[in-house]
């Protein structure tokens, strides 16, 4: 690798880092549950990236989407595909619709209130909402799997 190509991939990294670094890391904690797990996947991921550049686009939404599917890679499926896709369908339609715009589309809070039409708060309790069901749901088949 040049020396022109590593400064413009340490360019990138930061750029990144400084655009997408809270929210992945935010991600990561609820992933791993522990700090420090969550900033090496977040290295791991921004390292991922920094080698595939042009899997990553300039829409700031679609970049961040890549880059929650590049941490989720990095994490390790913390369920089967299957199980996790059979959580989702419990969720009720309006939080399913949340976790879609966050986390598949990449939006912002406020972005994801402006295209469903409600408060930013209501977005936020059926986010949080939303992800306890699926942590939950994703114990109890672990408990019952193991089992």
């Amino acid at each position: 690798m040049s020396r022109r190509d590593r400064s413009a991939g340490e360019v990138l990294v930061r750029r990144l880092y400084a655009e997408h670094g809270a929210a992945l890391l935010a991600y990561a904690t609820r992933l791993s549950g522990d700090r420090a797990a969550a900033q090496e996947l977040v290295r791991r991921t921004l390292l991922r990236a920094w080698t595939e550049p042009s899997a990553l686009s300039e829409e700031r939404g679609a970049v961040r989407a890549r880059l929650f599917v590049l941490l989720r890679e990095a994490a390790g499926a913390p369920a089967d595909v299957l199980q996790m896709l059979g959580a989702v369908g419990t969720l009720p339609p309006e939080e399913r619709e949340v976790l879609n715009q966050l986390y598949f589309q990449g939006r912002d809070v406020k972005e994801t209130a402006a295209s469903l039409g409600l408060p930013a708060e209501t977005v936020k309790s059926r986010s949080y909402q939303a992800l306890r069901r699926l942590r939950a749901a994703l114990a109890a088949e672990v408990t019952t799997g193991a089992a």
